[in-house]
């Protein structure tokens, strides 16, 4: 359990630098730099995805990096409609929302204190992110019957980042019960989503992982 100190959960003040009227928030070192490296390494998976992609189509009969065995396959999902949901591959959705994921945490870890507005976009924007990558797990375990290793190290840092942004964005509302004990909580939550994730690719799969016992 993370413990919510008053360091954390302190309202926002005003920018130091920022002249008359304008405010910022502080966003914590380790909070920064969580932002930044999700960004990091989702936009490198984002980008292999769109390589690899790119190499199909050029190539139908290549064989991606990332086609380990008949359950671990990018190739089976890349030539789905699925993986282009929107009329073009989903990978570069990724590479333009990590980034700004990127961006937001250089300038966090820059000590740059962004207006609140924008960490509640943020949030709205890293929810929907976790809901379409909800929409795609739920499409590679019951549709496809297949999972892509590359959109696994997606989806491994939209949900904690999702959880970091919405931290930061909620801030002022810390006096809040309910959100306080979310906050204080926020990592055993994410440690059972992650944990009820993992089950359902063991359950949907068990009849080939039980072949490697």
């Amino acid at each position: 359990m993370s413990v919510a100190s008053a360091a954390d959960l302190e309202p926002t003040q005003p920018h130091a630098d920022g002249g008359p009227g304008r405010t910022g928030v502080t966003v914590h070192r380790a909070s920064a730099l969580w932002v930044l490296i999700a960004g990091i390494i989702g936009l490198a998976a984002a980008a292999t995805l769109t390589i690899e992609k790119i190499e199909i189509l050029i190539n139908p009969a290549y064989v991606p990096s990332c086609s380990i065995n008949p359950v671990l396959s990018c190739g089976s999902v890349m030539i789905t409609p699925q993986a282009s949901v929107f009329g073009f591959p989903n990978p570069l959705i990724g590479i333009a929302g990590f980034a700004v994921v990127v961006t937001t945490g250089v300038l966090a870890v820059a000590k740059v204190r962004l207006p609140q507005w924008y960490w509640v976009g943020m949030s709205v924007g890293t929810a929907l992110g976790v809901a379409f990558v909800h929409w795609l797990i739920f499409q590679s375990l019951y549709r496809i019957g297949a999972l892509c290793p590359y959109c696994m190290v997606v989806w491994s840092v939209t949900i904690p980042l999702f959880v970091v942004v919405t931290s930061i964005a909620l801030r002022p509302l810390a006096g809040n019960t309910v959100l306080r004990w979310i906050y204080q909580w926020r990592w055993s939550l994410v440690a059972l989503w992650f944990t009820a994730i993992i089950l359902m690719i063991l359950m949907r799969f068990w009849n080939y992982w039980s072949t490697l016992i």
